[in-house]
């Protein structure tokens, strides 16, 4: 039997993800199949995105880790507590903020919050209601009726409510939907501090832009199914992935084996030939192409590029799926 690796001195053992998600699949009673096979480490202090179309599973997966909707099969921990065998434990370290708006709108702010706290068996604590409220430009409200509020005041108190307890973990689902770019950008700031301040968020949104502005790491889920999770970063990379599309003089029947190594596409009509390349490398190759082509024989009437976008990357996982 192989030992393990000893730790050196400077190191520490890897921290456990803040929630583990194994093989979970979730088929309702007519027989849709919501959520098939996913699994999905998320870590302490990251913004995760899950990026999907509606109905892509999305809020299905948000509302089993919440306790709300009971999984077909798998497991999942939250803080390495179990959400079956040990709910409430793992139901304190989550914060929810439904895509509905759900309050008491004859309420007040201050009270809707304070009872919110109390429902996780928390003592009343004034001062981390101030501190929560203030946070979320909410404590000059704190004596308004909500039904007096805006729309984007009144997702506050919905975060504001999910933060009371002193959650490890937040999840919104759609944030930003229904409101406007002004609006969006000002709750894509607040979530920024919120992790900055220590919380794990974890949102859900069909919005391209809200994934590039604010996560660490992207999902895309789409029918049930987990199609990619990666770091931004390397998502941004192959965003740098351009395409330079030649249109030619006479149509092609196929490319010829001389420009075989080049990974060229040829059109529908062979009309044009699409080239792949990479805008952070030192050299395009484009000048060789162009070389190559001629020597080839084949004559150009136009040249045009387009830049590779995280929606391109997302249209085309979405779409591969039957």
């Amino acid at each position: 039997m192989q030992a393990c690796p000893a730790l050196h001195e400077d190191e520490s053992p890897p921290m456990p993800p803040i929630i583990a998600i194994s093989r979970l699949s979730k088929t309702y009673a007519g027989g849709f199949e919501a959520l098939r096979d996913v699994s999905l480490a998320i870590e302490e202090g990251e913004i995760l995105a899950l990026l999907g179309p509606n109905g892509a599973g999305k809020t299905t997966l948000i509302s089993i880790v919440c306790g709300i909707v009971n999984p077909s099969s798998g497991s999942v921990l939250v803080g390495g507590h179990d959400i079956a065998t040990d709910f409430r434990r793992a139901r304190e370290l989550i914060g929810l903020v439904p895509q509905e708006l759900h309050t008491d709108s004859f309420e007040s702010v201050r009270a809707t919050v304070a009872f919110s706290r109390g429902l996780f068996g928390k003592k009343r604590d004034d001062a981390k209601l101030e501190e929560v409220l203030t946070a979320l430009a909410l404590w000059d409200k704190r004596d308004a009726k909500i039904i007096t509020l805006s729309g984007g005041m009144k997702r506050r108190v919905m975060i504001a409510k999910a933060l009371i307890h002193e959650p490890r973990v937040l999840f919104l689902d759609e944030p930003t939907a229904g409101v406007d770019v002004e609006l969006r950008k000002s709750m894509w700031e607040l979530i920024g501090r919120l992790n900055r301040s220590g919380v794990t968020i974890i949102l859900t949104t069909h919005y391209i832009e809200e994934a590039e502005a604010m996560a660490d790491r992207v999902g895309v889920i789409n029918k049930g199914e987990l199609l990619l999770v990666e770091q931004k970063a390397e998502l941004m990379r192959k965003m740098g992935e351009k395409l330079l599309t030649v249109e030619l003089r006479q149509p092609i029947a196929a490319i010829p084996q001389s420009l075989a190594h080049l990974g060229l596409t040829r059109g529908a009509d062979g009309t044009t030939l699409t080239y792949r390349y990479d805008t952070h490398a030192g050299r395009t190759g484009i000048a060789a192409l162009l070389s190559e082509l001629s020597a080839a024989g084949i004559t150009l009437r136009d040249i045009s590029t387009h830049q590779k976008s995280l929606e391109d990357i997302f249209v085309n996982l979405v779409s591969d799926k039957p």
